[in-house]
């Protein structure tokens, strides 16, 4: 999975061929390595990623189109398009696509660790539970529903 030759995954492309349906939305892989993995994602109006904790990794999401409302102990920050999110592990947070419209962001965790083994995981499951147990199993912790 890990590749280090330096080039370009473009627009319609896919890294690897890897596109994941996870929880409504669409991630496509757009580079892995040891150190990171990037991932392009379509978020439909009304998605959303439930609040949840990266043990050991950090998160990036760069906002292209859209709003994202990024939930944290803080409270909300609306995320627009040109804006850039910086999540620490260890730190809860939760991304919600509340605008109506369809979003879309490049979003980044670093080291990649089990995140790619998770999205194989979960593709095309459709029952939460099943999706907060296997990321339980990768390192990420989901935070119980208030």
């Amino acid at each position: 999975m890990t590749d280090t030759r330096v080039g370009v995954t473009h627009t319609k492309e896919a890294f690897n061929g890897r596109v994941w349906n996870i929880l409504g939305q669409t991630y496509t892989l757009k580079y892995i390595s040891e150190d990171m993995m990037a991932w392009y994602a379509v978020l439909p109006p009304g998605t959303f990623v439930p609040p949840h904790v990266h043990l050991t990794q950090d998160e990036t999401v760069a906002v292209l189109t859209g709003r994202l409302d990024i939930v944290h102990a803080d409270g909300t920050t609306p995320a627009s398009a040109g804006d850039y999110v910086y999540l620490p592990r260890n730190l809860e947070h939760g991304i919600y696509n509340n605008s109506g419209e369809e979003a879309h962001a490049l979003f980044q965790v670093s080291p990649a660790r089990k995140i790619f083994d998770l999205f194989e995981n979960i593709h095309n499951v459709k029952e939460p539970a099943v999706v907060v147990q296997k990321a339980g199993e990768r390192e990420i912790e989901f935070s119980p529903p208030r």
